[in-house]
């Protein structure tokens, strides 16, 4: 984890390093009024009109916590055009995928689009910020693939943006966030799976958003910590969820990836999951593998934040169980707890594995 780290040269680096794929950069328009070209007149009227209401439980406005950093960004991500960090191109290239010899990257807008109260309001928002993703980040920068952002809310809106997204080389995935009004596996959501599982394209799962719930099953939190830990948490029941509803049981080729919610929780939980069901397999006839079996076939996990316990050897078991080969790179940029990859694994890999978990991975899930 880096709140700033040191500065960095193209020049010399990145021809030495392994290429490697980012799955999480948090990368966007400086401004709402920058998707406004991408937006009917009624919804900017709208927003000038009521706003841009939330499904939070908090009436305050913002964010319910207050960030470590501003824009909960590192302090050098700030780019001397003045745009906010991860909105200048060119300083992107030259901070990030320059010097680290990013040959892929996933966008995962930093911008919380899908859960206003207003389901019309969050689609056509949605819809807007693909569009600028691709015309000025994708396009211009073969190495960028946009998200399809979808209003998950909305599954009919959601499914009519992926058809209008799916076969084209600007997208990595359809981008979801962790904290829904309801759990992913139920019925309300399955048409986005379907949709997402009939165009090949895979689904990632973001820590955050707005549920309208509390961020914790015991109740609000009240430390921004807290939140911080309550992604793992979030993750955890969608998986159950997903798992247990039948999600990944009805469409085997669903390539499900989890971002930004750790990892190291996954072990325990399959090997729960397992021993409920072998007494209560009766509740669930549709499943007919173990829990832990579905985990296997169907997720993959990104490595930031990265659980990193005292005895390295503990952290090779866990990726042992779990399996290197559904582990995949992030670095969380340009965010404060942003990732380096140079430095932030505390175990080595041989060099095969290098290739794997820096590339070969996302490349065998998103065929880049």
């Amino acid at each position: 984890m880096n709140v700033q780290v040191r500065t960095q040269t193209a020049a010399g680096t990145a021809a030495s390093k392994l290429g490697i794929a980012d799955i999480d950069l948090h990368l966007g328009p400086p401004n709402w009024e920058a998707v406004y070209p991408f937006l009917a007149k009624r919804w900017i009227d709208h927003i000038a009109t009521f706003g841009m209401s939330h499904r939070t439980g908090l009436n305050n406005g913002g964010p319910n916590y207050a960030k470590a950093q501003p824009a909960a960004a590192r302090r050098d991500a700030w780019p001397p055009s003045g745009k906010p960090p991860g909105t200048d191109l060119d300083f992107i290239r030259s901070q990030h995928l320059d010097p680290y010899n990013v040959e892929f990257g996933t966008i995962n807008t930093p911008t919380p689009s899908q859960s206003f109260m207003n389901p019309g309001l969050g689609t056509a928002i949605c819809s807007a910020l693909n569009d600028y993703a691709v015309e000025f980040l994708a396009k211009p920068e073969p190495r960028l693939k946009a998200s399809i952002t979808v209003n998950y809310e909305d599954a009919e809106g959601a499914v009519a943006e992926i058809r209008r997204w799916a076969g084209s080389p600007h997208i990595g995935h359809v981008y979801l966030l962790s904290r829904t009004a309801e759990p992913l596996g139920t019925p309300r959501y399955r048409p986005i799976f379907r949709a997402a599982a009939e165009a090949g394209i895979p689904v990632a799962m973001h820590a955050f958003g707005f549920g309208g719930n509390p961020n914790t099953s015991g109740g609000w939190a009240s430390f921004y910590i807290e939140d911080m830990l309550a992604h793992a948490h979030s993750m955890q029941s969608q998986l159950i969820s997903l798992i247990v509803e039948g999600v990944f049981e009805e469409l085997p080729n669903l390539k499900f990836v989890m971002v930004e919610g750790g990892f190291g929780w996954v072990p325990s939980l399959g090997w729960r999951l397992d021993k409920h069901w072998k007494t209560l397999r009766s509740e669930t006839p549709h499943l007919r593998m173990a829990p832990s079996e579905y985990i296997k076939r169907n997720v993959w996990l990104t490595t930031q934040p990265m659980e990193e316990p005292g005895n390295p050897k503990h952290l090779e078991d866990l990726i042992a169980w779990i399996g290197l080969d559904r582990l995949m790179f992030a670095s969380d940029y340009p965010h404060w707890d942003f990732d380096d990859p140079m430095t932030s694994l505390p175990i080595r890999f041989n060099a095969e594995d290098s290739r794997k978990f820096y590339r070969g991975n996302a490349a065998a899930v998103y065929g880049r």
